[in-house]
């Protein structure tokens, strides 16, 4: 009932940026939190950045001051602005929202398909 489109991955040098998107469509009544995931070959996928309705965020140790984590209420988006990009932030990444739906207001947590984010010179 909840879809996520996310885009933006590719290839970039260390040092270098990319801005990471995903918009949600479907039966939703309100967005709480929205948030982005990253997962490495043979790692747990782990929480990169959040963000709730109050604006408040959260981030991780190794991104904070390199990653900006932001979200376009109207539209259902959410961003992730990764500048001075290393090799070690390669992985998937997943964004992931939680909300409640039309109608039932039953909650609801709904994942993107995974975008890959390449660092490498």
């Amino acid at each position: 009932q909840v879809q996520l489109v996310e885009s933006g991955g590719g290839l970039v040098q260390p040092g270098g940026s990319l801005r990471l998107s995903c918009a949600a469509s479907g039966s939703i009544f309100d967005i709480n939190s929205m948030g982005w995931y990253r997962q490495a070959p043979g790692k747990q996928r782990e929480l990169v950045a959040s963000i709730r309705r109050s604006e408040s965020t959260n981030y991780r140790d190794s991104v904070k001051g390199r990653f900006t984590i932001s979200r376009e209420n109207a539209k259902n988006t959410v961003y992730l602005q990764m500048n001075s990009l290393k090799p070690e932030d390669t992985a998937v990444y997943y964004c992931n929202i939680e909300g409640r739906l039309k109608v039932s207001y039953s909650d609801f947590t709904s994942w993107g398909q995974g975008t890959q984010v390449t660092v490498s010179p």
